[in-house]
């Protein structure tokens, strides 16, 4: 990605809604199902999902690194509660 192009909202739920079709990561299906099942509604846990996604895009372009499939994964099981709420 260009530095001048922006990650939309809409962007990070689309890749989310491709990592549930393809099932990689995994982790991100077993998250949909745990807040699904805890009674958030589906397109609400997408949009959680997405948040721990876009940590990770940040990083990456600030960074300008790879991503961390650990902290990504780390921040997934976090939810609902989101990354930036327990940080320091």
């Amino acid at each position: 990605m260009q530095n001048e192009e922006i990650m939309t909202g809409d962007m990070l739920v689309e890749i989310v809604e491709n990592q549930l079709t393809d099932g990689n990561p995994v982790k991100v299906k077993e998250t949909l199902m745990r807040l699904v099942m805890s009674g958030t509604p589906r397109e609400e846990a997408v949009q959680m999902i997405a948040c721990a996604l876009s940590i990770e895009v940040f990083d990456v372009a600030k960074n300008e690194g790879t991503f961390d499939l650990k902290r990504y994964s780390e921040n997934l099981t976090s939810l609902p509660d989101m990354p930036w709420e327990f940080e320091d």
